[in-house]
């Protein structure tokens, strides 16, 4: 019985080189949610396999036709295309890194290929809004995206203050009237920052955010650490002190 085809918009999170010339392609898809897939040939000194591998670079945002067979970890591609070509996020060093930052976080955070179209659709109008950011706002999405990407794996940040100076408790999730007693929590000035981009619903607000590169620095260190403290395995990201070098 041959396994059907189905078409669906892709957006690549890793390539790793497998054997002579074919990569095995993780891609978070819009309608099986994370994959992983085999290309191969794709690394041939051609002229198709080396347009094949610049659309399989992290980042990139695809229409494929992709067989899907549920009993397999490992599917292929039919066929690939742009979705969308980008105009600065590949060759812009500050957006890049942004991209990665925020690819490497989502990675971190899914472990099971699950469709989740609305967490898909935050993803890639993240990626496009940053694509044609201000500067401003480029150097403020890896703050906004962290915060809000909390929601989709059910440990969000809860708005729910009980006064204007409050702590940000980031074991509970929540603002707090008293300073806790661990040392997983943020001063009523950085829990201020964060409740402001709570409060952003679209990355173009973030203009708005003026932040310097030490607050910015801070609140990056410690949306790692909340992620580390909610989701198992989570480790250290490899992106953010690139991340934080280039938004100096």
């Amino acid at each position: 019985m041959a396994t059907p085809l189905h078409k669906t918009k892709g957006l690549v999170l890793r390539a790793v080189k497998y054997g002579d010339t074919s990569l095995i392609v993780t891609v978070f898809t819009e309608l099986f949610g994370l994959q992983s897939y085999i290309v191969s040939g794709v690394r041939k000194s051609t002229k198709k396999g080396s347009g094949q591998a610049n659309l399989l670079q992290p980042g990139a945002l695809l229409d494929l036709v992709v067989y899907n067979h549920s009993s397999s970890s490992l599917q292929r591609i039919k066929e690939l295309q742009w979705h969308v070509w980008y105009n600065e996020l590949f060759t812009s060093v500050p957006k890049h890194s942004v991209s990665l930052f925020m690819i490497e976080l989502l990675h971190r955070c899914l472990k099971q290929p699950e469709p989740n179209p609305d967490l898909f659709q935050f993803f890639e109008d993240c990626l496009l809004e940053l694509d044609a950011a201000s500067d401003t706002v480029a150097a403020n999405m890896p703050l906004f995206f962290a915060v809000h990407l909390s929601y989709f794996f059910g440990f969000r940040l809860m708005d729910d203050r009980v006064e204007d100076n409050c702590w940000l408790d980031l074991r509970e999730g929540r603002f707090v009237a008293e300073q806790p007693i661990h040392p997983d929590h943020l001063s009523p000035a950085d829990a201020a920052v964060i409740l402001q981009l709570l409060r952003v619903m679209h990355p173009r607000e973030l203009a708005e955010l003026r932040l310097n590169r030490d607050v910015r620095r801070r609140l990056l260190q410690s949306m790692e650490g909340y992620y580390q403290l909610h989701q198992s395995d989570f480790g250290s990201l490899r992106s953010l002190p690139v991340l934080r070098s280039i938004l100096e």
